[in-house]
């Protein structure tokens, strides 16, 4: 009896750490947005972020584990007569569908560059802060989550035109660490992942190793990556190294990891910078010519989705746009596999 009261006392306690973490983040986030939109600027026409009805839509897939609520951006609002990629958006902590929607701009880019955008969504009842459940791996929770997923991927894969070469999967904080764990386990579903401030598949087993992981120290539970049967899908880690939340070290360390298992050679780093923007310092892990892994190190970010939405928590105007990295760097993968496969015919 006083070991099962201990457990629970434990258990308790560390959700209670996980969530003080999450609303410290969430308040930093308003701040920053506040002092923003105090920043004065020319008047513009706003522009909504997530466009008319017949563009967005709601619905929910079954699973083995249950129901699973999702949205869905259509670039047109009608279907295609081509098939058309298709991005994975995974929300972070005290975030849901709409505003990651809102922040990142993802629905924006979609409808100018024609591919549909799926932002499967986190029930309050499986956590109280809206993160996905990543590290839960002990249990199986984790696995169930990504499952569930998974299972909306292919529900959205059977109702809609997607051109299931071109699936990506990206998320934010425990978004970006679940994108990676659903990617490592079904690698032959995705042409590429992007994590942005979260942490790599292999860091964590419960609540006490995810909170250790969050504050840059490994483990001593971290398991190293194998490489599956089917080749890991490229990834791309965006960073800020003014991180509070998720120590910056992580990206690093799950670029990595993640380059090892193919054991991709890391090349000399080169610093970009785009106006006033924060400058990115891009760490490549390649194979051949191909970048494996990258890392783009976001100078002066915090845990926020860099040039996103001012009116957003964890959102920062001042930074390169994510979104438009994710997509390029998608893009980039579809070329080079495409080569390759014309290689491999000739």
């Amino acid at each position: 009896m006083a070991k099962r009261w201990m457990k629970s006392f434990f258990t308790k306690a560390m959700q209670r750490q996980v969530g003080a973490l999450t609303r410290n983040a969430l308040r930093a986030g308003k701040k920053a947005s506040q002092l923003a939109t105090k920043v004065p600027t020319r008047k513009r026409k706003r522009k909504s972020a997530v466009p008319a009805t017949n563009h967005w839509r709601t619905g929910i897939a079954a699973s083995p584990g249950g129901l699973r609520r999702y949205h869905l951006f259509h670039p047109t609002g009608k279907l295609p007569s081509s098939r058309i990629p298709l991005v994975v958006m995974l929300h972070g902590c005290g975030q849901d569908a709409r505003s990651f929607a809102t922040s990142t701009h993802m629905n924006r880019l979609a409808a100018s560059a024609g591919f549909m955008v799926l932002y499967p969504e986190q029930d309050r009842v499986a956590n109280v802060q809206g993160c996905w459940n990543w590290f839960d791996t002990r249990s199986g929770r984790a696995l169930r989550e990504a499952t569930s997923i998974l299972s909306v991927v292919d529900h959205i894969c059977a109702t809609y035109p997607v051109d299931a070469r071109r699936v990506v999967v990206a998320g934010m904080s425990a978004g970006a660490s679940m994108a990676a764990l659903i990617a490592l386990h079904h690698p032959e579903r995705f042409l590429a992942v992007a994590m942005h401030s979260g942490i790599g598949p292999g860091m964590a087993e419960s609540t006490a190793t995810a909170l250790t992981a969050m504050r840059g120290r490994i483990p001593k539970s971290a398991t190293s990556l194998h490489a599956p049967a089917t080749p890991l899908p490229a990834l791309l880690v965006i960073q800020g190294n003014r991180d509070t939340v998720v120590a910056p070290s992580n990206g690093a360390l799950a670029a990595q990891r993640w380059a090892a298992t193919v054991g991709a050679k890391a090349v000399a780093p080169r610093t970009v910078q785009r106006g006033t923007r924060y400058a990115v310092t891009l760490y490549e892990w390649k194979v051949g010519r191909r970048a494996f892994a990258t890392l783009a190190e976001v100078a002066g970010l915090g845990h926020a989705w860099s040039g996103g939405a001012a009116t957003q928590a964890f959102s920062d105007p001042a930074g390169p746009d994510a979104s438009r990295m994710v997509w390029a760097f998608a893009q980039r993968e579809h070329t080079l596999r495409g080569a390759a496969r014309t290689m491999q015919a000739g």
